[in-house]
């Protein structure tokens, strides 16, 4: 995500003409955009996207549960005698 912000950031300046960017070649521009691509697609294959889903997930499921609980009166784990 940094990288494409930086990609609109870098081409907005190219675009506006504001220096140093407007100076700089188009490609030197774009390449926030082709690095935002590749780590996309390493992300998508490698998994990295998914795990995130699922333990972002796993922690919405474990606060509602703490909350359910809490409001049952049953703070923590610990056994009442």
């Amino acid at each position: 995500m940094y990288f494409l912000g930086l990609g609109l950031i870098l081409l907005a300046m190219k675009y506006l003409l504001i220096e140093p960017v407007a100076a700089w070649a188009w490609w030197q521009v774009l390449v926030p955009f082709a690095l935002a691509i590749a780590w996309w697609a390493w992300a998508d294959s490698s998994g990295y996207t998914k795990r995130k889903a699922m333990d972002k997930e796993n922690a919405r499921k474990q606060a509602r549960i703490d909350r359910q609980r809490e409001a049952m009166g049953l703070q923590g784990s610990k056994k009442r005698r």
